[in-house]
């Protein structure tokens, strides 16, 4: 009796990782709910309070004052080389790369190049909104600070909002936007939240920017991620033209090779050359041909009956009385032999 094989966890694991046959006929494409719509303006009035109060020097600045001159770098000196390791989780290179690779995978798998370009546009939109923030507010970090008690804004600096925050935000926020189950989004959102957190408090700890920086960066990478169901439908065309494109690469690449021709040709037949051509070949008849006459050459010839046979040397027959040697006529036989 046969039984089936149980699948272990890790043949299952194995067996997430191959190809689907074919793309997924419902992927899961998060709407533009009115949800959604309300977190998105609670979380932009937010982002613009933390602005307005920085801009006004209030008590926001105050503390971030008080933060600095605690220096929690030098209060928690033993875990100083876990967050200087711990903060590359925010940086904008490392981050990408590995995420890019997981959502590689993932459109290799599922026959679609959404994830690619989902992650594409929020990038482009988090260097988009937080770069021109940077540039406009100009705000400078702790360590390079003018005046106490100041907000440090105009004076050339480039770190309000905070960018590892915010790309901390984007990076893994992506995951949990992307997540295929509810349940999958869920833990990811978690875990997301919390890593983006752990990296805006790593930038505090070590002196590199303001309490309210980390806010700001906070609130500019939720923006990004509660934005993006509007840019599904540009998503959408482009990796519809880019498939587009794809296919009439590959029809291009397709044409190098020759078509079979769908319908016969009549092919004439090429005239041979003057100077190779050759007689036509005579039909061939079933009856004998005609032997060709023979032409002797000038001089006395016999018959085959009157010719004498020659008996060869060392013969054994004896030689026969009657017979004439070969190339001699009866008349010259009887002519007798004279002396001369």
């Amino acid at each position: 009796m046969r039984t089936e094989r149980n699948l272990t966890r890790l043949d299952r694991v194995f067996a997430r990782l191959d190809r689907e046959p074919e793309r997924p006929a419902h992927i899961d494409v998060p709407k533009m709910s009115r949800h959604r719509v309300v977190l998105f303006t609670a979380t932009l009035a937010f982002y613009l309070a933390i602005v307005w109060a920085v801009v006004i020097t209030s008590w926001l600045v105050r503390l971030d004052w008080q933060v600095m001159f605690f220096r929690p770098y030098q209060q928690w000196s033993g875990i100083h080389w876990f967050v200087d390791y711990y903060v590359v989780l925010g940086q904008r290179g490392p981050t990408a790369v590995m995420v890019a690779a997981w959502l590689g995978w993932r459109s290799w798998r599922q026959h679609t190049l959404r994830p690619m370009l989902t992650l594409g546009a929020s990038l482009l939109l988090l260097n988009i909104t937080v770069g021109a923030a940077k540039l406009g507010m100009g705000r400078l970090g702790p360590h390079y600070a003018t005046v106490i008690g100041s907000n440090e804004m105009g004076l050339g600096g480039d770190i309000f909002p905070s960018g590892h925050t915010a790309n901390a935000v984007v990076t893994w926020g992506i995951l949990a936007y992307l997540a295929s189950t509810p349940r999958a989004r869920r833990w990811l959102s978690a875990a997301s939240a919390v890593t983006s957190l752990g990296v805006g408090m790593s930038t505090v700890y070590l002196g590199t920017h303001w309490l309210s920086d980390v806010l700001l960066g906070w609130a500019a990478g939720l923006l990004i991620l509660l934005a993006l169901p509007w840019c599904e439908p540009f998503i959408a065309q482009a990796e519809t033209w880019l498939f587009d494109l794809r296919d009439r690469w590959r029809a291009r690449r397709g044409n190098t090779v020759p078509a079979p021709v769908p319908v016969p040709v009549v092919l004439k037949p090429r005239p041979a050359p003057v100077e190779q051509t050759t007689p036509e070949p005579e039909p061939v008849s079933l009856a004998r041909a005609p032997r060709a006459p023979i032409h002797l050459a000038p001089g006395p010839h016999t018959a085959r009956s009157e010719r004498t046979p020659v008996t060869p040397a060392g013969s054994r027959r004896p030689p026969h009385p009657e017979r004439q040697p070969r190339g001699t006529t009866a008349a010259q036989a009887a002519r007798p032999v004279t002396g001369g």
